[in-house]
């Protein structure tokens, strides 16, 4: 009786938290996603990936094919660009599938730009490889000497809070911001530490790939223990496995299914929706997101956008999310003003919501750059 009366309460339980995690949006933005997540939280993970890896097997990324028309972004390429106080702009990125299309790989300025009127991120668009040719990745290159970073930390990933930066960006923080994006794997999954504001979430990793955003809101990626160490003048750190980038080139043991160094969920070689972050020699930032991803494919478009150093963030459909806001600088912007880096990535709006409880980064307009009279050679704001 009593076991009988135990296995009804566990199974009510399952079934009662299963049927909130389904109607959950911060779950993810499908069904199977919220599903999935919900697995995980209650120990279910091997199970998960068992469903994950038969649903792939069954359908796979589709081989060979062409993208759809516009894939590759509109507008003009061209940039008239002062003198100084900015990066130069990148150079087009060389198809990871051979031949490029027209188009492919060619930079476009996107969002809100300075007083001055210099773009401070660039994006393009180039397919992961030589195999899966009808699918297409988004890239985007940010300036951070005219835009700052900034971590916001969810009630979930981390946890630990409340935190002063942390969803919904709130109106006054909106009138300068310029892109948001997703950050990594669950702190569980992570392989590595959270910092933030003074407050060490989980102990660093030496090691480990991180994201640092100093005091002036200069991000950097690399190495913890070897390219970075704490000091007082790091806001934050989001540490997220190992890198897939360093020196410049991809690190090698991509191909093997390590998932202590490149993530639970699928495995390194399954070609799923994956980001990743990396950072430039000048010290430019690029993102990369979208579909039909290995590893090794995130690691190669990272570096072919300029990448000597990156990292994986979150994988799969519901986590993957770049987005660029528009506005005139000083205006209260939300989730309208966002347009997304793929068509295909989820909403914006996850930003400016209460109930989005992931961690994420945002990146805003610099003080200095706020106004036309901003000097260009002057220190950072």
């Amino acid at each position: 009786m009593l076991l009988a009366l135990f296995t009804v309460t566990l199974f009510g339980y399952y079934a009662v938290t299963l049927g909130v995690a389904l109607t959950n949006q911060s779950y993810g933005s499908s069904l199977s996603a919220r599903a999935a997540e919900w697995g995980r939280s209650h120990g279910l993970g091997p199970v998960v990936n068992w469903v994950e890896a038969e649903a792939y097997r069954l359908n796979p990324p589709k081989k060979g094919g062409a993208p759809p028309k516009g894939s590759f972004g509109s507008g003009s390429g061209k940039v008239t660009l002062p003198a100084s106080g900015h990066l130069p702009t990148p150079s087009r990125i060389a198809s990871p599938a051979g031949h490029a299309l027209p188009g492919e790989g060619v930079w476009h300025p996107v969002g809100r730009e300075t007083a001055n009127g210099v773009p401070g991120v660039y994006e393009a668009f180039v397919r992961p490889d030589a195999i899966h040719t009808s699918y297409v990745v988004g890239v985007a290159w940010m300036d951070p000497t005219l835009l700052k970073a900034q971590l916001y930390s969810g009630s979930y990933i981390p946890g630990g809070g409340p935190y002063k930066y942390t969803a919904p960006i709130n109106a006054t923080d909106s009138k300068t911001i310029v892109a948001a994006f997703n950050a990594g794997f669950r702190i569980q999954d992570a392989n590595g530490g959270y910092y933030t504001r003074g407050r060490l979430v989980k102990a660093l990793r030496n090691g480990a790939a991180s994201v640092v955003i100093y005091k002036d809101g200069t991000m950097m990626v690399g190495e913890w223990g070897r390219d970075f160490t704490m000091s007082n003048q790091i806001a934050s750190v989001r540490q997220n496995l190992d890198l897939i980038v360093d020196h410049g080139k991809a690190v090698p043991g991509l191909a093997a299914q390590n998932t202590s160094k490149w993530g639970i969920t699928l495995g390194g070689t399954f070609n799923v929706w994956r980001s990743g972050i990396g950072e430039t020699k000048n010290g430019a930032l690029v993102y990369v997101g979208g579909p039909a991803l290995s590893i090794s494919d995130l690691a190669n478009v990272l570096v072919r956008a300029g990448a000597v150093r990156g990292m994986e963030l979150d994988i799969n459909t519901g986590w993957v999310q770049y987005s660029v806001f528009s506005g005139a600088i000083g205006t209260s912007l939300n989730g309208s003003n966002a347009t997304t880096l793929l068509g295909s990535m989820p909403s914006p709006s996850r930003y400016f919501t209460n109930w989005w409880n992931r961690d994420f980064f945002a990146m805003s307009l610099r003080g200095n750059e706020l106004n036309k009279s901003a000097t260009k050679a002057g220190s950072k704001g």
